[in-house]
């Protein structure tokens, strides 16, 4: 079996209200925040590689009207703030000790990318990752599934893809790829015991 994981949410922390509240603490801004920087369309052009992160920013300050210098903070805290889930990384290390093949296909900015592959030697045991920024396409688009398929030859009734949004499942699911929906380590483990032996 192919077994395919996202990562924010699944393999790591991806807890957007906390990590605005470290950075703004007003109710207001960060609720403004939420809806206009993480919530816009800019936010899914950084993870499809189309918009810089300069411009980014600038594009953010100039449309919440606050200061470059705050919503640059906020972009710098994004990657480090992807922290890693340890049941789910405990469940890939037992994954990887089987014929089973592994495999990412996540959503990602640059930034974010680039950093967790220099902190995380997990990332190690995949098979073939699939970014969206690398490739300019983004979940839950159903050309990012199929590259995946595509490019590591994968049998889509074969392959399990893992993650937390609905959405990213029912576009996988039209290619007849088998999901989980991620809610906690031990509900992952328990569905996917139900798709493979380990």
């Amino acid at each position: 079996m192919n077994i395919v994981f996202d990562l924010g949410g699944v393999v790591f922390n991806w807890q957007p209200d906390a990590l605005i509240g470290r950075v703004f603490p007003g109710a207001g801004t960060r609720a403004l925040v939420k809806a206009r920087i993480l919530g816009h369309e800019d936010w899914v052009e950084l993870d499809r590689g189309t918009l810089a992160l300069d411009d980014a920013i600038a594009r953010a300050a100039a449309r919440t009207g606050l200061s470059i210098d705050s919503v640059t903070r906020l972009f710098d805290a994004v990657p480090p703030s992807l922290t890693p889930i340890q049941e789910t990384i405990a469940l890939i290390r037992s994954l990887s000790q089987t014929d089973h093949r592994l495999y990412v296909l996540s959503n990602m900015g640059v930034a974010s990318m680039a950093y967790l592959e220099q902190q995380h030697a997990i990332l190690d045991l995949f098979d073939g990752i699939v970014i969206s920024s690398r490739i300019r396409k983004v979940k839950p688009e159903i050309a990012i599934y199929e590259h995946l398929l595509k490019v590591h030859r994968l049998v889509a009734g074969e392959t399990v893809f893992i993650d937390d949004l609905e959405e990213n499942l029912s576009a996988a699911s039209m290619l007849g790829i088998r999901t989980i929906r991620f809610v906690d380590p031990a509900q992952c483990r328990r569905e996917l015991l139900d798709l493979i032996s380990l």
